[in-house]
């Protein structure tokens, strides 16, 4: 029609290695590094790990097979693989849910990220002095606070915006097959580092060894939502980036690497911090400010400490801009394909909502800390919202979607799936998946 772009053919990952590698790209962030440790940490350690790789199986990889399968089968954006699977009016929340939070999580989300840049630059120039843990959390409070963070959040959404700006494969493939890699390399150069700290051997019993009498009804669930949290569900993340894989890729494969190495990342990161933390007295219960409070301190005390120090903010960076630029498709897919805008137009669309979004949440640590809604920060609200309802309401859409209302015949014809793994996974997104989230749900928002 007249006015209207050239519709394209829809771009492929070129390599299995690719469809991998941005897959765990997206699920890999700051929920691995930053929150699965103090997770760990307040929750007893070893208990609250083996109940995590758990319900990884049990809940993350059906869910993330899920959405593998019903975007790779319609080559849609959530939006378009639920009308195109005739998803009617639950489709639709689900759809909206999915656009609504993504562009919410990019906003808070890119100014955490920010926070990794101005730690990345701020110990490059050796500018952190964090003699103690008190210095640490006065040092947090002045880089956090004030019109600073507008600054890194502009900057972090910029880089985040020329990867998209460049495509799905010159963009967010070529970043990623560059940007995993490295992630990985730099986790095993902490863990070589971690090995030679003389708490490791007792950081490493806090993490592997568990202590079943700590298992509460309140450990069970945080590392129920850890599982599930960690592997980006629930929003049509996934689902979107599976409709760019090739017919080559293999779902359950895929589905299987995605979780484990994701599961890695979170249990090398608790390598790197409880030695660490255990090599100098400090308190595996410091909870959310162990990253940029407590280990800063503890690399201060290490020969190279400015070195290492750096090299940690950089993983953090690098694990941030995988998970944005995978939040960002959500809604740029939407964009193109729904609202037939060009790619460019519907990334700087994107780029920009989240801008406003990230400058608000930015300045409620200053500026803006006075204004509250529901006695939360606009900050806290985004979070609040995004985590605590938004994902665990998508995950159970699509576990009921996929588990009851999807036509099962057709989509082992169209999947050519092992009737086993049909069978396994249509028994975990029907009986298993359901009343877990529905446990995540109400334990978020305070009814558990």
């Amino acid at each position: 029609m007249t006015g209207q772009p050239k519709i394209k053919e829809r771009a492929v990952f070129a390599t299995k290695f690719a469809a991998v590698a941005t897959t765990v790209g997206s699920a890999v962030g700051l929920g691995n590094i930053w929150r699965f440790p103090y997770e760990a940490g307040v929750h007893g350690g070893g208990a609250f790990m083996i109940c995590y790789v758990v319900f990884v199986f049990l809940i993350g990889i059906p869910v993330l097979w899920a959405e593998f399968m019903m975007g790779r089968s319609t080559r849609s954006n959530i939006f378009g693989a639920y009308d195109k699977l005739r998803g009617g009016w639950l489709g639709r929340v689900a759809g909206i849910i999915g656009i609504l939070s993504s562009l919410l999580i990019l906003s808070f989300y890119s100014v955490v990220a920010g926070w990794t840049i101005e730690y990345l630059f701020s110990s490059l120039l050796g500018w952190l002095n964090f003699t103690d843990i008190g210095a640490g959390h006065d040092q947090f409070v002045e880089l956090t606070s004030g019109w600073r963070p507008v600054l890194w959040t502009v900057i972090f959404l910029f880089c985040n915006t020329f990867i998209l700006f460049r495509g799905v494969t010159k963009g967010i493939e070529r970043a990623s097959n560059i940007l995993m890699p490295l992630l990985f390399l730099l986790l095993i150069l902490f863990c070589c580092n971690a090995f030679t700290m003389p708490g490791f051997g007792e950081g490493i019993r806090y993490l592997f060894k568990p202590d079943f009498g700590q298992l509460t009804p309140s450990v069970l669930l945080s590392a129920m939502g850890q599982a599930f949290f960690s592997l980006s569900l629930g929003l049509g993340c996934m689902m979107t980036y599976a409709s760019y894989f090739s017919e080559r890729t293999g779902l359950m494969r895929t589905a299987v690497t995605t979780a484990f190495l994701d599961s890695l990342v979170a249990v090398l990161a608790g390598v790197i911090i409880f030695p660490a933390v255990f090599s100098f007295g400090l308190s595996p219960e410091a909870g959310p400010t162990l990253v940029f409070e407590v280990l800063p301190h503890v690399f201060s005390q290490l020969p190279g400490g400015q070195c290492w120090s750096t090299l940690f903010f950089l993983l953090l960076f690098l694990a941030s801009l995988t998970s944005t630029v995978s939040m960002s498709e959500i809604s740029i897919a939407y964009f193109c394909e729904e609202q037939h805008m060009g790619r460019r137009r519907a990334t700087l669309v994107s780029s920009a909502i989240a801008l406003v979004g990230g400058l608000l949440c930015a300045l409620s640590f200053g500026p803006l800390s006075d204004l509250t809604i529901a006695g939360m920060t606009i900050f806290e609200l985004f979070d609040y919202f995004t985590s605590n309802i938004a994902l665990p309401v998508g995950g159970m859409i699509v576990s009921i979607f996929v588990g009851w209302m999807l036509n099962r015949p057709a989509s082992v014809d169209r999947l050519a799936v092992k009737s086993f793994h049909m069978s396994l996974m249509m028994t975990c997104l029907r009986w298993v998946c359901p009343g877990a989230i529905l446990l995540i749900l109400l334990n978020s928002i305070g009814l558990l």
